[in-house]
């Protein structure tokens, strides 16, 4: 009886290996019929090679061509302001007028000095001619003779003193009328109707800018001023400057050097260099924000790739290189200059070489992907790389300058 109970637990035992064995196996039959994921798809772009244009950006702001600052020469108080402020003003123009009372007072004054100093002059000269031929009949000395010519002299002096006088109280009377010395735009009035002023006023009363053309003060390092140096002068053909607002937009009008400053900065290592622009129309005012462009060299056989081709990872760059077996390789890269939108790889990569464009989020360095090549702005056929250089082409963008973000 014990030995038939042993047999069946055995029996249920081996069966239960039997069905575990079985379930075994279909979960491992099951296990090698899941799919494998789907290869990924990217566009992939050649590396290019071009002759491309390489320019250098300096951020400035505007400046007037001439600033007048405009202050009252006289004191008295302000009684007119005849000109609207942020108008365009005109050489010669009336800006404000100052109570000319006093000062009108003082000129009948010395008038009336010079008056009384050329009486007594045409009375010493009178006495002068009456001595003369008295001396000569010795009815008078020569004592007397000299003294009558000293007395002439000084009331003659005394004359060319007062006319002086009147001559500066109608220059103070004249200055009670403030004109603008230059044509330009006259800013925001410093000093209002009613105002005390006159030459020991801290503030101006306001500034007169010639905007056209309008000045730029670029702050060039020693490197970049010397390039632009041939044989230790200026280059005699000059250079043509691009100006990009705040908004991004470029002025139409191109503008040139003009001159550079007498020293170099020793705290910043830059010397100033002086642009024009033309501006017509007085759109642009000093103080505005603005970028200069200028180029400086074409690049020959650069090797270009989109920019969406490359990734920064801690300040190195890499892109994903797609081979002939359309295996996925990281590559590490040196980058340049962008041009428009792409960029310049000086290291890294050779002519002809197929660089992710799009879908670089989907690569892993030994994947096999599916490639078809890359559409600029999803245009077929489109691969948007530029063509030779031809000098009217559109501004490019540059490689963001240290200055400007404060460096990594």
């Amino acid at each position: 009886m014990i030995g038939g109970t042993k047999l069946r637990k055995a029996g249920r035992i081996g069966l239960f290996s039997f069905w575990g064995l079985m379930l075994g196996l279909t979960g491992c039959q099951k296990e090698t019929k899941k799919e494998a994921p789907p290869v990924p798809t990217v566009e992939v772009a050649p590396v290019k090679v071009r002759d491309v244009p390489i320019h250098t950006e300096w951020t400035t702001s505007l400046d007037g061509y001439v600033n007048a600052t405009i202050r009252a020469q006289v004191q008295g108080y302000l009684i007119e302001r005849n000109y609207k402020e942020g108008d365009f003003v005109k050489k010669g123009q009336n800006l404000f007028k100052i109570d000319p009372r006093t000062l009108q007072a003082a000129l009948d004054q010395t008038r009336g000095q010079l008056a009384e100093q050329k009486a007594r002059w045409e009375n010493a000269k009178a006495n002068l001619d009456r001595i003369k031929p008295l001396v000569e009949q010795k009815a008078v000395s020569q004592k007397d003779l000299d003294d009558a010519n000293s007395l002439e002299k000084a009331t003659q002096a005394a004359v060319i003193a007062s006319q002086a006088l009147v001559d500066k109280a109608k220059l103070d009377l004249g200055f009670t009328t403030i004109i603008s010395p230059i044509d330009g735009i006259a800013g925001i009035a410093r000093a209002q109707l009613g105002n005390l002023v006159g030459p020991g006023s801290i503030e101006e009363l306001v500034t007169v800018s010639t905007v056209d053309p309008i000045k730029v003060y670029i702050p060039m390092s020693e490197q970049e001023y010397l390039s632009y140096l041939v044989n230790g002068r200026v280059r005699t053909q000059p250079i043509p400057l691009d100006l990009i607002l705040a908004d991004g937009k470029v002025h139409p009008h191109k503008g040139t050097f003009v001159f550079a400053g007498r020293s170099v900065d020793v705290r910043t290592g830059t010397i100033s260099v002086a642009a024009l622009f033309s501006n017509p129309g007085n759109i642009l005012r000093p103080g505005q924000f603005a970028r200069v462009r200028a180029r400086t060299m074409i690049k020959k056989g650069a090797l270009l790739v989109p920019q969406r081709a490359v990734s920064e990872l801690q300040g190195s760059y890499q892109v994903a290189v797609v081979d002939k077996a359309n295996k996925v390789a990281i590559r590490l890269v040196t980058v340049g200059e962008r041009f428009e939108n792409f960029w310049i790889i000086e290291k890294g990569l050779k002519p002809g070489e197929q660089v992710v464009a799009e879908g670089l989020q989907k690569v892993k360095p030994g994947m096999t992907v599916t490639s078809r090549p890359f559409q600029a702005d999803g245009v077929p056929g489109k691969d948007g790389f530029p063509q030779k250089p031809s000098g009217n082409e559109p501004l490019p963008r540059t490689r963001p300058d240290s200055r400007e973000t404060g460096g990594k």
